[in-house]
């Protein structure tokens, strides 16, 4: 295996708002079928501080430094023929990274019971629009170069601020809650087997072996029809983590053993390790990414 086949994160610990430390790390692999990874992910700190330089105020009175922040995990999984599927996963993260930066505010805090309603639809909102711009720019990457033509990429997304996580989702990558032992997926996949058990067609236990459990109802990009992502807003406890993963993981471990995996592992790299190799044995024919983010009370 060439030296970047694999890429990894290794596990970060870090103090955000409300004392909460937070322990995350991903892996990415091409698998054992695929000639190049069309998965793309990122994990990124985002915050602001205020640090004292110099007062005659005793830091009783006022601390040395003040800081919000919070955890921005996401993947993508792209499709679309000759390399347009790693072209589409890579460039709509990098197009909402963008917005990102560019948006004039951004939500770090929400201590305040007075505005914390309102700091999230607000936010809700802001998510709507940095989706519609990746959508927009895809769109306009396939019109610009033919050989780009029906490109496009699932995202999955968790942001977190203190013990609050946004979860963001379009197609059949996925994001899950393990809490107190027990695994509950965050999302629903975006399939025409998952709409068939939706309506009634098929069971819902049929779904992960149907043969149209790969063909996704909803992407950004693709065709251009219209979509709109799910966001949900879950509180967290501490000893919880959350998974965002690609269905290269998920295709080929399941969500008992996945569970498993981060009961038995209580470190997110060891745990990243672990699922992956899960993976890789059972012959992985897809990409695999997966980012672990564990909470915990700091002190």
């Amino acid at each position: 295996m060439r030296p970047d086949d694999t890429a990894t994160v290794p596990g970060v610990r870090s103090l955000i708002p409300n004392r909460v430390l937070v322990e995350i790390a991903a892996r990415s692999d091409r698998g054992k079928k695929r000639t190049n990874n069309e998965d793309t992910y990122l994990v990124y700190r985002t915050g602001r501080f205020v640090e004292r330089i110099s007062s005659n105020i005793p830091e009783s009175e006022l601390a040395s430094q003040f800081e919000d922040g919070g955890y921005l995990m996401a993947v993508a999984d792209g499709m679309g023929g000759m390399r347009a599927g790693e072209v589409a996963s890579r460039e709509a993260l990098l197009t909402g990274f963008r917005l990102v930066l560019r948006a004039p505010k951004w939500l770090l805090n929400l201590d305040d019971p007075a505005t914390r309603n309102t700091e999230i639809e607000a936010f809700f909102e802001r998510v709507h629009g940095y989706l519609a711009g990746m959508h927009a720019e895809l769109l306009q990457q396939m019109k610009s170069d033919p050989s780009k033509a029906g490109m496009g990429t699932t995202y999955t997304a968790a942001y977190s601020v203190g013990y609050d996580v946004f979860i963001v989702h379009i197609g059949d990558s996925r994001a899950y809650l393990f809490h107190d032992g027990h695994l509950r997926r965050l999302t629903r996949d975006h399939t025409l087997a998952q709409r068939l058990a939706d309506q009634g067609a098929i069971a819902q236990e049929e779904v992960e072996q149907h043969p149209q459990r790969h063909i996704l109802t909803r992407v950004v990009g693709g065709s251009g029809g219209w979509f709109r992502a799910e966001i949900h807003h879950t509180r967290l406890e501490p000893g919880d983590a959350i998974l965002v993963c690609t269905d290269g993981l998920t295709g080929t471990v399941s969500d008992e053993e996945i569970a498993t995996i981060l009961a038995r592992h209580g470190k997110s790299e060891e745990a990243c390790d672990a699922l992956l190799a899960a993976s890789l044995e059972r012959g992985a024919p897809d990409n695999v990414t997966m980012v672990v983010a564990r909470y915990r009370e700091a002190g």
